[in-house]
């Protein structure tokens, strides 16, 4: 997930007085109490599902994660949600699909594929063999890799029609990026058999009071080029500190309010969504700025955010 100039270059202009855009719950007269007790309730609900984050302070992708680190975080999201979307199948990531069957939650996993021939080998040897022991319900053969031009369209096609060949025909197989990406790549939403987006109305500056009915937008255009597939949000979310991107402002007010209307959502239009994400990862500053670092439902330590009783303000 990373800020998207182009965001802008292929998003449609959302009319939300359009009521199936509609702007979710009226926070107005909800006190900041109101608002934290709500949020814990639909946590405890549970959701379908949730992005690990995978790293400690301190660590980042190219560091080896031990299956403890793993199992530990594992339960601690566990008792709120049905799924958990890995990013990876190397350096450690090959234990959460594993490690999720242990707590019964079923696994979208993913292959991270970059500009690195000898890493995509190994990531898309370590799907496939994860598939074969079984431990994918959904895989994911590359993320926003479009979005980085690590790889031309015809090699994520090679890559996606390996995996598809190698695996159990029982499960689906498909690319996550950004919702715009399935319109204008119609070969690869054809090669995809689930359509796998994500939706960040953040990134694209979009206010609080309108972010559910963007994001809805999102999902129905890539919807529609889906032509009658399955579209998951395999990521969306909002921060809870950093800095501002045009009228979109981070708080923990307002990551508390995209969670509640999201889940809502999800619930009532029987939506998939994977929450983005479980814990802050201190390494995402990067390219995002402060921002990208506070992304969790639960903070870097491990504990739940906006749990505690206290002003928001």
């Amino acid at each position: 997930m990373s800020f998207r100039k182009d965001y802008f270059e292929h998003s449609e202009r959302v009319d939300y007085s359009n009521p199936e855009y509609g702007t979710g719950l009226d926070f107005t007269e909800k006190t900041s109490k109101n608002i934290q007790n709500l949020f814990k309730d639909i946590l405890e609900e549970g959701m379908h599902g949730l992005c690990f984050s995978m790293y400690e302070d301190g660590q980042q992708p190219g560091d080896i994660i031990s299956e403890e680190q793993v199992r530990r975080r594992m339960k601690i999201i566990a008792p709120y949600t049905k799924w958990v979307r890995s990013f990876s199948c190397t350096e450690g990531n090959e234990f959460i699909p594993k490690i999720a069957r242990e707590f019964g939650i079923r696994t979208l996993v993913g292959a991270w594929l970059s500009d690195d021939p000898e890493k995509n080998k190994n990531e898309i040897e370590a799907l496939i063999q994860l598939a074969k022991e079984g431990f994918v319900d959904i895989a994911a053969v590359g993320n926003e890799v479009m979005y980085r031009k690590d790889l031309s369209e015809d090699e994520l096609l090679d890559f996606i029609d390996q995996v598809k060949k190698e695996i159990p025909s029982t499960i689906p197989v498909g690319y996550v990026d950004a919702y715009y990406e399935f319109t204008i790549k119609p070969r690869i939403t054809e090669a995809c058999d689930v359509i796998l987006t994500n939706c960040y109305p953040y990134w694209e500056g979009c206010e609080m009071d309108y972010s559910l009915a963007h994001m809805k937008s999102m999902f129905y255009q890539a919807l529609e080029a889906g032509k009658g597939k399955k579209v998951i949000i395999t990521e969306t979310g909002w921060p809870s500190k950093g800095e501002s991107f045009r009228q979109s402002h981070p708080s923990e007010e307002n990551a508390m309010k995209y969670f509640i209307n999201s889940q809502i959502w999800s619930k009532e239009a029987n939506i998939d969504i994977f929450y983005f994400s479980s814990f802050d990862e201190s390494w995402k500053v990067g390219a995002e700025g402060e921002v990208g670092a506070y992304w969790g439902i639960w903070d870097k330590n491990e504990k739940l955010k906006f749990s505690e009783t206290k002003s928001l303000i």
